[in-house]
């Protein structure tokens, strides 16, 4: 894809955003986890964070009802213009909130059904279980075909920072539903707040993860020799003992160059999770 599109409700990501997924899906600013370590609470966006998901405010400015009923039209419009390549790559939701806590999800499992039914692969990343047996359960109950859904978990082992959130092991156990269920699983090993938790994180997850993405968080100094003990140890674990494969993100090579990475289940930006 040479020219990004930049639609209201899909769009081609760049940067660090554009290591998770070539397109993305955002309806709302804002998130209800409030981690205390939130990129959304720093950055650009900054300016509309809250505590409160907001539907963007390029759907409308009438009431929800109508304001979210433009959102799904906006969404379906753009998912038909980019079909070809949507069903290449896969949709990511989402990088501005959480789409599966109780104030996005609705939009969120309205718009995953319509992908589906277009034959659009569609990555969730969350940090909140409680929705998701119900939208396997949908996914199910409309005979719509599981192998186009994964579900991811960002998992940091450290619950303090993440206060409005499921506890880190709630969602490993989620994970382990998912796989139960024939739903693919992911994990984001990202933002690493040290090295010892992202470690144990890994090593409960790995029997139930298809992929790892892992990454560092952003500005933090980085003592490079223990960095180097971390990805050996991520490495012996998921060779000895799980066939899960990981994706080691570029503030990690860029570190200690692409060659310490290289093994059997080591995998780049391409990998597509639906097709293994």
């Amino acid at each position: 894809m040479e020219k990004l599109f930049k639609g209201k409700a899909i769009y081609n990501p760049s940067g660090k955003a554009g290591e998770y997924s070539y397109w993305a899906c955002n309806f709302y600013t804002g998130c209800s986890n409030n981690c205390s370590y939130c990129y959304l609470k720093k950055g650009v966006l900054s300016h509309c964070w809250s505590d409160v998901p907001q539907l963007k405010k390029c759907f409308g400015k009438r009431s929800d009802y109508f304001n979210e009923l433009s959102a799904w039209e906006i969404f379906r419009d753009e998912l038909i213009l980019n079909l070809v390549e949507l069903q290449k790559h896969g949709l990511f939701f989402s990088f501005t909130t959480d789409p599966m806590i109780e104030s996005t999800f609705r939009m969120t499992e309205k718009a995953v059904l319509t992908a589906i039914e277009h034959d659009v692969p569609v990555k969730i990343l969350t940090k909140s279980v409680g929705n998701i047996c119900r939208l396997i359960e949908t996914v199910e109950l409309f005979k719509l075909n599981k192998n186009k859904i994964a579900i991811g978990f960002t998992l940091t082992g450290h619950d303090e920072l993440e206060p409005g959130a499921s506890p880190n092991l709630h969602r490993i156990e989620f994970m382990e539903y998912c796989k139960r269920k024939g739903v693919k699983t992911f994990a984001s090993i990202e933002p690493i707040i040290d090295f010892e938790s992202s470690l144990a994180m890994i090593k409960q997850a790995a029997p139930y993860c298809d992929l790892f993405k892992i990454g560092l968080m952003s500005g933090a100094k980085v003592d490079e020799g223990k960095l180097r003990v971390f990805i050996v140890n991520v490495k012996h674990v998921l060779y000895f003992n799980h066939p899960a494969k990981v994706y080691w993100k570029d503030s990690i090579t860029k570190i200690v160059g692409s060659s310490m990475m290289e093994s059997g289940f080591s995998v780049d930006r391409d990998f597509n999770l639906f097709n293994n």
